[in-house]
């Protein structure tokens, strides 16, 4: 799982926290120890060093029981007691500090060397140390006497010593993570509130609120990504502005060319029907001249029509004339009027009534059929369905179908997939407006749809559907 911010924030600072405090407490808590002890150690030696001078050197041997027994009382103080052992003979009143010391301790103080060592005995610590006192011969030289003295020393006053500074480590350490907590909250909080409003001033951006603006604070980094952020923001409100400045230009262009394109098309029209009654009776070629410019006349008109109707939706202008529609008869009124009643293969339930604009239901299901039968292979289908709240009308063909590059742009004004049709005819306007058209049926916050896609058998299906009650709205349609 993702780690937010400020939780990596406070994880950094905590780690940081604890792994600086348990350095430094750690090695503060051993170099004490290490100087507590060593301390100790060296008053300890010196202590014993001092006692053993008081009855150093040895001038008879073998000892005698009652010379150990005096010498192990001489040394013992308040701070510990002394263990004195000659060969086999120990003093008598120390058998509980003899059973502590070790043999290494032991080989070391028979060597005739100065030896000390910590153990540990039920719990308590203690300090051992231990040597041989000289014995002077008759040549004046000393030697080593056999006569072992051992210091036995509680450490409990220096171990409560080192306990608390353990204890002093651990508090210390819980403060620094605390101390680190509330470092990493400040930090995470300094961080997070410029990061909060970036994101927030880039959704409002996304949305299409081109002023979002940044307020700048400070020199630091973010500073400069908030100057940077409002750089960009300013440089793309003013492209956008000048872009839909250029569409809105474009668009009145299309709508003020079309309108007055109506006027001469008019004329031209009444004139191509004149032609049309004149053309069989025209020679050769002027009859086919007379037939092709009135078809083209025709396609002409249309285009303007369509163009029209185009920039009603980009005005947002384009209003629904709702009415009850018996939509079986008013498909079928679509087809004769079209003479394609008998191509086409129909499945319309009879009693199916929607609250509809019927001039727009009229021109998207001629669009889809005619363009069936343009680009598609007959027999071509239209099948209605109907749902409580929904009707769907389906128009099928049995041609190749539409290629999967060519799906996401079949709505798209203008576009013309030749590449996966037979044929191209048209001005590439006539699905845009049937998809227009289903979007500006909306009913209970949804807004009617037109889907294209293949059948199982590889022909292209134009799904519509539409609400059985629309909504007396404006719509403006979409851009495509």
């Amino acid at each position: 799982m993702a780690l937010g911010l400020r939780v990596r924030l406070l994880l950094a600072f905590a780690l940081l926290g604890v792994t600086t405090t348990a350095v430094v407490a750690s090695g503060s808590y051993f170099q004490a120890r290490t100087v507590i002890l060593q301390q100790a150690q060296d008053a300890a030696v010196a202590s014993l060093t001092d006692e053993l001078s008081k009855v150093y050197p040895v001038v008879s041997l073998p000892p005698t029981q009652e010379e150990l027994d005096l010498l192990a009382q001489r040394l013992s103080d308040r701070e510990g007691d002394a263990v004195v052992r000659y060969g086999d003979l120990w003093a008598q009143n120390v058998a509980d500090e003899a059973d502590v010391l070790t043999p290494e301790l032991r080989r070391e103080v028979a060597g005739g060397r100065i030896a000390w060592q910590r153990v540990d005995r039920h719990g308590e610590r203690l300090l051992l140390i231990g040597t041989q006192l000289r014995f002077d011969r008759s040549d004046g030289t000393s030697v080593p006497s056999g006569v072992e003295v051992y210091s036995v020393r509680s450490l409990a006053t220096e171990q409560q010593s080192i306990d608390r500074l353990a204890t002093l480590a651990w508090v210390t350490g819980g403060l620094s993570l605390i101390l680190a907590v509330l470092l990493a909250l400040l930090a995470a909080q300094g961080v997070l509130r410029p990061v909060r409003e970036l994101g927030r001033a880039a959704r409002r951006l996304g949305e299409g609120d081109l002023s979002t603006r940044l307020t700048v604070r400070g020199v630091d980094e973010l500073a400069d990504v908030a100057r940077t952020f409002n750089d960009t923001a300013g440089t793309l409100e003013r492209q956008v502005g000048e872009l839909r400045r250029m569409e809105a230009d474009a668009r009145r262009f299309v709508a003020d060319v079309s309108h007055e394109l109506r006027t001469p098309l008019a004329a031209m029209t009444a004139v191509t029907d004149v032609l049309d009654e004149e053309a069989d009776r025209l020679p050769g070629d002027a009859g086919q001249a007379a037939r092709l410019v009135s078809q083209e006349t025709q396609n002409l008109t249309q285009l303007v029509n369509d163009l029209i109707e185009v920039s009603r939706f980009d005005s947002g202008t384009a209003r629904l004339a709702l009415d009850d529609v018996d939509v079986a008869a008013a498909v079928n009124a679509t087809l004769r009027l079209r003479r394609w009643a008998d191509r086409v293969h129909t499945d319309l339930p009879s009693g199916v009534v929607a609250r509809l604009d019927p001039r727009r239901l009229d021109v998207i299901v001629a669009n889809l059929v005619g363009n069936a039968f343009r680009h598609g292979t007959e027999p071509v289908s239209v099948r209605l369905r109907a749902e409580p709240d929904w009707i769907t009308i389906e128009v099928a063909d049995q041609g190749p179908g539409l290629d999967p590059e060519v799906l996401p742009h079949v709505f798209d004004r203008f576009y013309k997939a030749d590449t996966a049709r037979t044929r191209s005819e048209g001005s590439g306007l006539g699905l845009a407006i049937a998809w227009e058209n289903a979007r500006l049926h909306r009913h209970a916050g949804r807004s009617g749809s037109l889907v294209a896609g293949n059948t199982p058998d590889c022909g292209a299906v134009f799904t519509l559907r539409l609400p059985r009650v629309a909504a007396e709205t404006v719509d403006a349609g979409g851009v495509r």
